[in-house]
């Protein structure tokens, strides 16, 4: 059963500007949901004993700074809970916050995960090194990467649907993506929108009338879709694009605040050379990006 709970990660050296603990905190509100303050540290040093060139015994070094991280949640906690929130805290030792959150995650099945994101280079968009990438890959449940922005006084929620499911997507995904879309939309008093792209295969120019057959299957997909969720027959749009250059204009179009999206499992080299349209779109929406999974998402093997 669903815990109505976000935990959010939490950057320790952040210190009390974080925008991610203010939205959470909104959401929470809005939403009657608890949060858990989660944090994550590991030191090579600490780890193993060896202290400015020399090994000295450290008794109790690790719980030291556990201690410390756990104190500064609790003052991060402080003005939550004085605006009436629950609110918990955790903190773990392991060499990768990303695996930390993945196995935190794993073993609740929160609302939300909610973590702060900010600009990646063209390298490290390439390598996916960093923590938001493995996150979008890996994440179990719902994940909002949070942008240090404004939100409108009734925020825009997209849900970014595929319902042809050409992108390597179970069908039942779509329903996911739609209906946390549409329990945020109501949480925070909102505006549900759903959007879905297509394009020709590998950008091919073709004939007018097999363009018309194409154009006429999507928007006969979506109808149907829609069929299925008619409460928001009239704000949905479709778009001829690639699906992440074809998200940023419907996100700005829309004024959106939210984008809810999906994500596959992409195993082995395919995850490098080809990337899904989460990992493209993270550092050029606008908006907060909230990832879904579908219901039976598992690691890739070469993952776990």
């Amino acid at each position: 059963m669903r815990e109505n709970t976000i935990l959010v990660v939490v950057d320790p050296a952040a210190g009390q500007n974080q925008p991610v603990l203010a939205r959470a905190g909104w959401l929470a509100k809005q939403s009657d949901a608890r949060l858990e303050l989660f944090a994550c540290d590991f030191d090579s040093a600490i780890d193993s004993g060896r202290f400015d060139r020399v090994w000295v015994p450290a008794p109790g070094a690790r719980e030291q700074l556990l201690a410390r991280h756990r104190r500064n949640l609790e003052e991060l906690a402080r003005p939550l809970r004085d605006r009436g929130l629950t609110v918990t805290v955790d903190v773990v030792w392991d060499r990768r916050l990303d695996a930390a959150v993945v196995k935190k995650a794993a073993a609740h099945d929160y609302w939300l995960v909610a973590k702060g994101t900010h600009h990646h280079n063209v390298l490290q968009r390439t390598l996916l090194t960093q923590t938001d990438w493995h996150l979008i890959r890996k994440c179990p449940a719902p994940l909002l990467l949070v942008k240090d922005r404004t939100l409108s006084a009734e925020p825009n929620v997209l849900a970014a649907v595929d319902p042809l499911n050409q992108h390597d997507k179970p069908a039942a995904l779509d329903d996911r993506i739609f209906n946390f879309g549409a329990d945020l939309a109501r949480a925070v008093r909102g505006h549900l929108h759903v959007v879905h792209a297509f394009a020709t295969p590998m950008g091919v120019e073709l004939p007018p009338d097999v363009r018309d057959i194409l154009a006429n299957e999507h928007r006969n997909a979506m109808t149907e879709f829609l069929g299925r969720h008619p409460t928001v027959a009239e704000r949905s749009y479709l778009y001829e694009g690639l699906a992440h250059e074809s998200l940023q204009l419907a996100a700005k179009e829309h004024n959106a605040d939210f984008v809810v999206m999906g994500a596959v499992a992409r195993s082995g080299l395919k995850r490098l050379f080809i990337g899904s349209t989460a990992e493209r779109v993270l550092d050029r929406l606008p908006c907060d990006l909230v990832i879904i999974k579908p219901l039976d998402f598992e690691l890739p093997e070469d993952d776990q």
